[in-house]
């Protein structure tokens, strides 16, 4: 096990296989991460970096999915990042920052960014429409936005499913991020008896999700298409489309809200940071698998809900709903498609 890897990194394989012999994690975790590992190694030299010096921080990783085997962490419908006495936000940042080739990396849109601010401040919303690749796009966006507007990063709100509140791989990192906690439309049906209950979590979430946007200041990432983007036969990633329902859930509870919400795009890639699994799985403990590389971001101006091409000719409330949907996928798609291949 873990040939592949220098001295100090198959020292993490032992480490894991120590809690596996103590009963702690499963075995098919070794494995996980066993890849995860071999793939981290020569990304990390090729970014021009010493993967030596990214070992402690791996290494508490490890630590801290132990006490997630022991003792899972619970989520709140809404969750604040956890910044001490542990500051998790810093430790996702830190944890693929190596994985990222910055220099080839893209941002677009910072004028739209400094407009978002801008609405922030005067205490009004931004819901950030986007597409979803990874499970880790919140440190994704942050570390993009590092440099030029890192408060917006730090302070995002991301609409989560409960796989990334579930799954001891993916506890440490959504710990450290604002989290609006759902159970996705894709999961819901997993467990027929379990749906109702799903769906009054999911209602209690939404009245949180309200009760922000009421006070105000908020900006809320969500991903209508309900999952992530994925390969097809051929390797080609497209921008999953967007569920029209879920839109308009969205714009519904921001009209309901105490302040003003306004409604951006975004696209974004980051599929090879961690890559989905090639099909919809509902069991835990999916394949971590990384080839690094670039990162791409890009905003759009906002965008008026009531008023897009094509609105004013449509008096059917269904077919709006769906245009509406199909206008802000097509926006998305298109910024997307112009992303450095």
């Amino acid at each position: 096990m873990g040939k592949k890897l220098s001295t100090n990194f198959r020292s993490l394989l032992n480490k894991i296989d120590a809690l596996v012999a103590k009963n702690i994690i499963p075995d098919k975790y070794v494995h996980i991460l066993q890849k995860f590992f071999e793939n981290c190694q020569p990304i990390i030299s090729k970014n021009g970096k010493d993967p030596c010096h990214y070992v402690d921080t791996y290494s508490i990783f490890i630590d801290i999915i132990e006490e997630q085997f022991k003792t899972p962490y619970q989520f709140q419908h809404f969750h604040k990042k956890i910044c001490s006495p542990f500051d998790y936000y810093k430790f996702g940042l830190d944890f693929f920052r190596p994985l990222v080739d910055f220099p080839h990396s893209t941002l677009k849109g910072a004028d739209h960014l400094s407009e978002m601010e801008t609405l922030l401040k005067a205490g009004e919303n931004v819901i950030l429409f986007a597409n979803h690749q990874t499970e880790v796009e919140p440190q994704a966006i942050g570390l993009l936005l590092e440099t030029s507007h890192p408060k917006f990063g730090e302070n995002l709100v991301f609409v989560a499913g409960s796989r990334v509140t579930s799954d001891p791989l993916a506890i440490p990192f959504s710990m450290g991020c604002n989290l609006l906690c759902i159970y996705s439309k894709k999961h819901i049906e997993n467990s027929p008896e379990e749906k109702r209950k799903k769906h009054t979590y999911n209602k209690r979430t939404m009245r949180r999700m309200l009760e922000l946007l009421s006070e105000g200041g908020y900006a809320i990432y969500v991903a209508p298409s309900g999952g992530r983007d994925r390969a097809d036969a051929s390797g080609s990633i497209a921008v999953a489309p967007f569920d029209p329902q879920s839109v308009e859930m969205f714009y519904l509870m921001a009209r309901k809200a105490d302040r003003p919400t306004h409604f951006f795009p975004l696209a974004l890639s980051t599929h090879n940071l961690l890559l989905p699994p090639k099909t919809t799985e509902s069991e835990l403990g999916e394949a971590r698998i990384t080839h690094g590389g670039a990162l791409h971001l890009s905003f759009g101006r906002a965008i008026d809900m009531e008023n897009f091409p094509g609105a004013k000719d449509l008096t059917d409330k269904k077919e709006k709903t769906l245009a509406r949907a199909t206008y802000l996928w097509n926006i998305v798609k298109n910024e997307y498609e112009n992303f450095p291949k």
